[in-house]
């Protein structure tokens, strides 16, 4: 029998009240973007349709406090997400879920090295977070990792990204076809980091300019590139100074990188803050200093407070969003000369607490990227009723 899409649709609608199970895959809570983005997807998959599950890879039970009691968790407790996999694929063969979403790049490959272990049926969505020809380029990934992207990701039934540049790459690097790519907006939950950033005291001292800047402490997040636009800055602006918010492998050498420069009273190290909104209380701009980058959301939760932004060039999806977009200062190129010349751009012609509307921030709005991902959601559900129907 032949089934229109009309018909699928009605079909899907009808067994939403069974509450198709969706599991969504991270590390651990806590963490940087990825961990963000799947958190406020839990928080926010409508539970009228689904059956919504949390499995965390890493983490033991302790720490899920802001995920919604609907939402079934699982702490898994595996030493790190390889070594994960035997328990992660008894977690699935009893879910059963019918999707599963995977939220970073390396528990992307394990969930899809297991995928023929599944149910038959089980629909799989990896999100990408990150440009692969950077990633592979300057990364330090080991030797196989292009390899294991071009056998693997062709094995899920989507592939998300979070721009187009992004989904272009992915597409020429692995040669994907491109409709299993989809781009789809980070979740930003705009409104509560306005009402929060409204509340939060000024946590600052002195008469600055203050800088934010916000990730982990890596190599590709281009904190001592910073570092030195920092020192330049303060040669022109003295009272300048920087926090700097997240912890990371980097973080003893970029210490040392402040005492070298001069910088140790001006820079603050805040280590991991689970509301970066908490600093935009008395923050002159926030700074994007990566090397390469796919889109972060410690810039657009940034752009949602209203903050001024300087950033680097860090992928071709940011030139794409902030290019020509007021209180926004790109610098030309990756170095920190550059990054020190639009830093010093903003603050020459900032005026104390001066905020931005940001227009380009409204499709990240919560309730926009939830829809976005409860479409794509349903249409996988509906190819998967139609090749059932066919076989």
């Amino acid at each position: 029998m032949a089934y229109t899409r009309l018909a699928l649709q009605k079909a899907l609608r009808m067994s939403t009240t069974q509450h198709r199970r969706v599991l969504l895959l991270i590390p651990h809570l806590g963490g940087g973007g990825a961990e963000r983005v799947i958190a406020l997807l839990a928080r926010g998959l409508s539970r009228d349709k689904y059956e919504l599950h949390l499995g965390l890879i890493t983490q033991t039970g302790a720490g899920a406090e802001s995920v919604p009691s609907w939402v079934r968790i699982h702490a898994l407790g595996a030493s790190r997400v390889r070594a994960g996999a035997f328990k992660l694929l008894q977690l699935v063969r009893r879910v059963k879920p019918d999707v599963i979403l995977s939220g970073m790049f390396h528990l992307n490959f394990l969930v899809l090295l297991l995928r023929p272990f599944f149910r038959r049926g089980t629909r799989v969505l990896v999100r990408q977070n990150g440009t692969v020809s950077a990633a592979l380029a300057f990364g330090g990934l080991p030797a196989p990792t292009h390899l294991l992207y071009r056998i693997l990701y062709r094995l899920a039934d989507r592939v998300i990204c979070q721009t187009p540049a992004m989904a272009k790459d992915l597409a020429g690097q692995l040669a994907i076809n491109e409709n299993r790519l989809v781009v789809l907006p980070n979740p930003v939950d705009v409104d509560a980091i306005r009402d929060e950033a409204a509340r939060a005291p000024d946590l600052w001292t002195g008469s600055g300019p203050h800088l934010l800047a916000v990730g982990r402490l890596s190599r590709e997040k281009g904190f001592d590139l910073l570092l030195r636009a920092l020192a330049a800055v303060r040669a022109q602006i003295p009272h300048t100074d920087l926090v700097i918010a997240g912890t990371g492998p980097e973080e003893a050498a970029l210490i040392a990188q402040c005492n070298e420069l001069g910088l140790d009273a001006c820079v603050r190290f805040a280590g991991h803050v689970d509301s970066p909104s908490a600093y935009f209380t008395g923050a002159s701009a926030f700074a994007l200093a990566s090397r390469h980058e796919g889109l972060p959301n410690a810039l657009l939760e940034a752009a949602a407070g209203g903050l001024p932004l300087v950033a680097l060039p860090a992928s071709q999806g940011i030139v794409d969003l902030l290019r020509d977009q007021p209180g926004i200062w790109l610098a030309t190129e990756i170095s920190s000369d550059a990054l020190a010349s639009s830093l010093l751009a903003a603050l020459k012609s900032l005026v104390p607490g001066q905020r931005f509307d940001h227009a380009f921030i409204e499709p990240f709005r919560i309730d926009r990227a939830i829809h976005a991902y409860e479409e794509l959601i349903d249409a996988v559900l509906i190819d998967a009723q139609s090749k059932e129907r066919r076989s």
